[in-house]
């Protein structure tokens, strides 16, 4: 996630040149070089652009009132906007032209459906394998995620419920393919004659795209609490803290408060009499310790920091080794209250605080202190830490791989106040997500153009180029996500990686499909793809009878792998016998 006044500036200047620069280049005016160049041009734009979307999206998940708005609505609809967004423009313009750059749009919906169903899918299941065990029905071994098997055949993935769940729902959401598809298998003849029989099945497909993607968001809402969601942002949490975009108190003050305040709202719901709560202890609530839900947060967060702060591997952290995990998470807080709150949790006198007295001193922090201003006692920032500190720092990946770049670490958000940084979070995503999405409108329609040339000029089919090309520009940042998650090598991990691509799918299906059911009921456009309408369902079909395993081996991961490349046999196998 890209954070300070330089990352911020950058953002807006590089925004800045792109907007300036609206292309008026025409691809059939440029020879093969300069076509080349545009194609390179535009397709990295487009890529930039779907980065800063994404990575706005999940700056607004460090916002707890607005994380299950983001989580549920912001993320899958903003993450379908470029693909949507070439879809839309390959149908505009003049209509007899607008029939032909048509194929662009339904090749980057072919191209982007099957390859994140297929590339990024197989790609996660080898990256987040693990030894299937014999002595436990050959489920996989996540308690060992260190590989000792060499067989594609004995390694893994576990395919949880929520894995076959979606699943379900986007082999549910294919069901308008079919209402535009069975009319146009009889339907013949030129363009207004196939579009005026297809007109009111378009009406019906759109209105049950429509209905879909509020049913996919509204559920995605419903469970913004769940597993998987809390997966997610704990992961965008960890990974702001290790780039040190936000301090500790930063992040997390707000996601705690709230988190405090739903426990107390619960307790004041329990019968006082019959309250027998962990956090009491028999007189009422003791207020320096966190909820169990808190507590599992707080872990989830810091418990990587905690064992890499932990430099002897005793299970426990003295005061100097305290000091420092508040220092390089850019936590300017008095040292006398900071071992004051220490003094409090190490009850043993023995100068150390184990794993949970860690947790718990944390929670008092976080909410119980503020920014000190000035005074000896003041906690210098992270870059004036020592060189022992900064060694030390370089050592706290938080699951991060080690062969990422490490950023220079501004410090404009860090020295605000909790809450000056949450509403400093809340501009700086808005910026990106308004940037981003005026980027794609920008650049999607001379992107089109730039596919159809290749394909006048390769004598092949528009939607061959575009099945290949688009998907790399609009789908990169679900790529990356899906092989972050993978690689961590856990059961909920590999869950968060396989779901979003299902997620992805259903959009595909229900919002980028809609534009296309719009585009044939108002324009008057044919829809005239069934062999790229069967590959994609039967692809779909395929995951979807896989998906409803309990593990895959990574074997079958290799076999999903080859479904990108025979799909675009099959739509040719089709069209040479005379499939639409």
């Amino acid at each position: 996630v890209h954070s300070g006044a330089e990352d911020e500036h950058h953002h807006t200047i590089s925004a800045s040149i792109i907007l300036m620069a609206i292309p008026t280049i025409d691809p059939a005016d440029v020879g093969a070089t300069g076509l080349a160049w545009l194609l390179f041009s535009y397709g990295y734009i487009l890529c930039y652009a779907s980065n800063l979307i994404s990575e706005g999206s999940d700056l607004l998940l460090l916002v707890p009132s607005l994380a299950g708005l983001v989580g549920g609505v912001v993320l899958p609809f903003l993450g379908a906007v470029p693909d949507g967004t070439i879809m839309l423009f390959s149908g505009l313009g003049d209509i007899e032209k607008a029939q032909e750059t048509l194929s662009v749009g339904v090749g980057a919906l072919a191209g982007s459906t099957i390859m994140l169903l297929t590339v990024p899918w197989a790609l996660s299941v080898y990256r987040g394998r693990v030894d299937f065990d014999e002595d436990n029905n050959m489920e996989p071994n996540y308690k060992q995620p260190k590989l000792t098997k060499s067989s594609f055949s004995e390694t893994g993935v576990a395919l949880s419920t929520e894995v076959n769940q979606g699943a379900k729902m986007m082999m549910l959401t294919t069901l308008p393919y079919f209402l535009i598809q069975i009319p146009a298998f009889f339907l013949s003849g030129d363009r207004e004659t196939v579009s005026a029989g297809e007109k009111n099945w378009a009406a019906a497909g759109f209105v049950v795209c429509v209905s879909f993607f509020i049913l996919y968001l509204y559920t995605q809402v419903k469970m913004s609490n769940d597993t998987i969601h809390k997966m997610r942002r704990i992961a965008v949490i960890k990974e702001t803290l290790k780039k040190g975009a936000v301090s500790l108190r930063g992040a997390l003050r707000e996601e705690v408060m709230s988190l405090q305040k739903k426990e107390s709202r619960r307790r004041a719901s329990i019968t006082s009499d019959t309250e027998k709560s962990p956090l009491t202890n028999g007189n009422g609530m003791d207020h320096n310790l966190p909820s169990a839900e808190i507590s599992e947060l707080l872990k989830g967060i810091l418990g990587e920091a905690f064992r890499a702060y932990d430099i002897d591997g005793d299970g426990n952290l003295n005061k100097k080794e305290f000091h420092i995990f508040l220092s390089d998470f850019h936590e300017s807080i008095n040292k006398n209250t900071v071992d004051a709150v220490f003094a409090e949790f190490d009850r043993d006198g023995s100068g150390t605080i184990d794993y949970d007295e860690f947790i718990a001193a944390c929670y008092v922090l976080i909410t119980k202190t503020s920014n000190d201003t000035g005074g000896p006692g003041r906690s210098a920032p992270k870059r004036a830490s020592s060189r022992a500190t900064e060694q030390l720092s370089e050592k706290i990946l938080l699951d991060d791989d080690e062969d990422e770049e490490e950023e220079e670490v501004p410090e404009d958000l860090t020295a605000l106040s909790p809450e000056e940084q949450q509403r400093a979070i809340i501009r700086r995503a808005f910026s990106m997500l308004i940037i981003g999405t005026a980027i794609v409108l920008m650049f999607s329609d001379p992107m089109v153009e730039v596919l159809s040339e290749i394909a006048v000029r390769a004598n092949i089919p528009p939607f061959y180029v575009s099945f290949i090309l688009a998907p790399v520009a609009a789908n990169a940042s679900e790529v990356i996500a899906s092989q972050y998650y993978a690689s961590k090598k856990t059961r909920k991990t590999i869950t968060v990686a396989l779901t979003a691509l299902e997620g992805a799918a259903s959009m595909n299906n229900t919002f980028c499909l809609s534009i296309f059911m719009g585009l044939i009921y108002f324009r008057g456009l044919a829809w005239q793809f069934s062999a790229e309408t069967l590959a994609i369902v039967l692809v779909q079909l395929v995951m979807y009878v896989y998906a409803q395993r309990s593990k895959m081996s990574t074997a079958t991961g290799f076999v999903i792998l080859s479904f990108f490349p025979l799909s675009v046999i099959l739509v040719a196998v089709l069209e040479y016998f005379g499939l639409d």
